[in-house]
């Protein structure tokens, strides 16, 4: 696949078919999309363009009084899940305000269809775009005969009976749901990040662990408690605990920190990044008596998460 930074860099092509949007999670719902660019391109002998913001225009946009948004993917990880689908190109446009102002119209014309080259054009069900978000598939019916392509609208995806969406997937994220986070995403939700060096508090109790810094900082972290999760290091799948919490037990600090616990696995960490999966939820952060106690739960969720990984491998 192919990655430009500015529509000045990708070439013009009419024969394209294309969809727009930020695509956070590149989710089951989105998945219907791309798939369906891949069948009309082996279909049609078209090529196909995806056009994604960096960053997410809420981050521009939003005002000082709302609560920040946190994000399922950053850009990386869209544009990797784009090339596991198979996308030919991808265009990613730097969100500025200036660019917001951009009129749909003035957008479709100048950029989509001078720029890019449009034969056909993908949208989902609510899609909006534009200054204003003005934008959507009355005015792209509009002028479709003018610029002389096509529209196909893709209806919202549904599990069990509610429609997919990457609010819904955030919300389940923040209420300790990753089970249900991961259906509607179509795998493991994923964190990546360096190891630094903690304390050695996990390694003096017996359960050395590996502290994870996300080095995004939109990227959302699931809600505080105990998750089973899973890493590749060195080209082997690795099992363990993780830890998201302030150690109540021992008073430890307000923020929240990630802390890894892999099965099998005793070697230094330090400065690797790792991409962490997390596959169940366990229980919520606690706050123990003492040492003693803290241990006793530790291992009665090694039992829990080894045998739930015997069942999953």
């Amino acid at each position: 696949m192919k990655v430009y930074r500015d529509f000045e860099e990708i070439e013009y092509d009419k024969n394209t078919v294309l969809t727009v949007g930020t695509f956070d999670g590149v989710h089951r719902g989105h998945k219907t999309i791309l798939n369906r660019l891949n069948e009309i391109s082996e279909a049609e002998n078209l090529r196909t363009v995806v056009l994604t913001m960096e960053p997410h225009p809420r981050i521009v946009l939003q005002k000082g009084d709302k609560l920040p948004i946190y994000l399922l993917t950053n850009i990386n990880e869209r544009i990797n899940e784009f090339r596991k689908h198979g996308i030919q190109n991808c265009v990613v446009m730097t969100f500025s305000y200036e660019f917001s102002q951009i009129p749909a119209e003035v957008f479709i014309r100048e950029y989509l269809s001078k720029k890019v080259g449009l034969k056909k054009i993908l949208i989902g069900y609510d899609h909006m775009f534009g200054k204003n978000r003005d934008g959507d598939e009355a005015l792209l019916q509009k002028l479709s005969d003018e610029l002389d392509f096509e529209i196909e609208r893709i209806e919202a995806m549904e599990d069990n009976d509610v429609i997919i969406s990457s609010t819904k997937i955030r919300n389940a994220l923040k209420s300790n749901q990753i089970e249900k986070a991961n259906e509607m995403l179509g795998y493991e939700y994923m964190i990546q990040g360096v190891v630094v060096k903690g304390d050695g508090r996990g390694k003096t109790l017996g359960f050395p662990t590996a502290n994870i810094i996300p080095p995004n900082l939109y990227k959302l972290i699931p809600a505080n408690g105990v998750y089973i999760v899973s890493s590749e290091i060195d080209g082997k799948q690795y099992y363990g605990l993780a830890n998201i919490g302030t150690r109540p037990t021992f008073h430890d600090q307000d923020s929240s920190t990630i802390e890894v616990h892999f099965l099998e696995l005793d070697e230094n960490l330090y400065g690797k990044e790792l991409f962490i999966n997390f596959h169940k939820f366990i229980r919520n952060e606690m706050k123990f008596n003492g040492p003693v106690e803290l241990v006793n739960q530790i291992n009665s969720d090694m039992e829990f998460a080894i045998k739930y990984i015997r069942e999953i491998k």
